[in-house]
Parts: C-alpha cells; sequence; structure tokens
C-alpha cells in the first residue's frame, strides 16, 4: 500500500523546539562555565531557601526521593510492563526505553564534560557527584514528559489531555524545585538538564513519529494508533 506523503516526515515543531533547546542549553552552559557563581544563580537560591522550614523541608525530600535513580527505574518499569503485558505496546516501550537510558547517559556525559562543583553553602542533604546539568531533573523531564506524549496520544477528551498536562509539569517542577531548595543544586543545573533533556526526548519523539509514519499504511489504520 501507498502511504501519504505527510507520513514519515519530521513535524517543523519537532525541529523548531529541537534548535531551541540547543541554543538554550548551550547558552546556559556558557553561563556556568564563564561565571559558576552568577547573580542568577545565588539569588534565585537564596530566595527558595528563605522559605525554609521543616515541614516544606519534609516534603521536599520527598519530592527529592521521588525524583531518584531508585524511583525513576521502578516507575519506569511499572509503565514498560504494562505496555508490553497489557496493552501489547511494543513500539511505545522502546520509545519510553530510549527516552530514559539516553538522558541519563547524556547527563553522565555533560557532568564529566562541565565537571561543575555543587552548592557548599546552606546545604539541607548531602550529594555527591558534579552538579551541571541535575541528574534528578532531566531524569524528571524524561519521564513524565515521555509519559505525557504517550498518554496524550491515547487521551481523547480536551479536559483529560489539559489534565495530564497540568499533572506531568507539577511532577517535574516540584522535583526541580526540591533540588534547588535543599541546596544541591544551583537554578542554572536545573534550566540546563530540564534544556538537554528537552532536546533529546525531542529528538526521541521525532525518531517516533517518524518510524510510525514509514510503517503505517494509508488505509485501514490511522496515523498514531498503537495497536
Amino acid at each position: 500500500m501507498r502511504m501519504s506523503q505527510k507520513q514519515g516526515r519530521l513535524s517543523p515543531y519537532i525541529i523548531f523546539f529541537g534548535i531551541l533547546a540547543f541554543v538554550g542549553f548551550s547558552a546556559m552552559a556558557a553561563l556556568t562555565v564563564r561565571s559558576p557563581l552568577n547573580a542568577f544563580d545565588l539569588n534565585v537560591a537564596a530566595w527558595m531557601q528563605s522559605f525554609e522550614s521543616e515541614p516544606l523541608t519534609s516534603v521536599m525530600v520527598f519530592f527529592s526521593t521521588l525524583g531518584s535513580t531508585k524511583f525513576t527505574i521502578l516507575i519506569a518499569l511499572l509503565t514498560m510492563g504494562i505496555l508490553f503485558f497489557v496493552l501489547q505496546h511494543r513500539m511505545e516501550l522502546l520509545f519510553l526505553f530510549a527516552s530514559l537510558g539516553g538522558a541519563a547517559l547524556l547527563n553522565k556525559l555533560l557532568k564529566l564534560s562541565f565537571q561543575r562543583e555543587r552548592p557548599f553553602v546552606h546545604r539541607l542533604v548531602e550529594e555527591t557527584g558534579f552538579s551541571f546539568p541535575s541528574g534528578h531533573a532531566m531524569a524528571a523531564f524524561a519521564l513524565y514528559g515521555a509519559l505525557a506524549y504517550l498518554l496524550w496520544r491515547h487521551i481523547r477528551p480536551g479536559w483529560g489531555r489539559i489534565l495530564l498536562i497540568v499533572l506531568s509539569s507539577l511532577m517535574v517542577l516540584i522535583i526541580c524545585v526540591s533540588r534547588i531548595y535543599l541546596g544541591v543544586h544551583y537554578p542554572s543545573d536545573i534550566v540546563g538538564a530540564l534544556l538537554a533533556s528537552g532536546l533529546w526526548l525531542n529528538v526521541m519523539i521525532g525518531i517516533f513519529q517518524w518510524y510510525k509514519g514509514r510503517s503505517i499504511p494509508v488505509s485501514g489504520y490511522r496515523f498514531g494508533d498503537s495497536r
């Protein structure tokens, strides 16, 4: 069967957001290299930590733990199990695995490249390793961004899609804020991580859409169907 001319082509939005994320990350990386202790990082971190209290610290530790490697892997494995054994969506499983695994590998490479030391003033928890970009932020964006993309394609009501985006964004936001509040990351570590992870996820979505477009015939199968 012939395929539609539009199928198998990258969306211009994918290309645009990919370029935007790359330029943004490059700018943030340049800032951290030229001025590791810049006014943006110091002022934003000081403002966030001005709200410090015992109950708030407990909440931030909880969400920071949710963004840890252990819990990210646990949530990913549960999702992969549902995709493979219940829904039998093998391509979506591969997409999720590549999104998370690639983001983790990219984070390691970037940390080794920049080797930025973590904040040393007013840490509420202890953390090891380099600071830029944040591993928690990259993992959270890759996980909840990929899940939001996959679920979006199966949710029809507009209110359901809005709720999906709001909940996914809140999870990423709170995990990111927790890392600054706890004093283990600079704000630029978080911004850089979101841009780097967004760039990688953008690439994965582009490849996923391209493959689905190539493999779906015009008649009898709708683009984006996961059966």
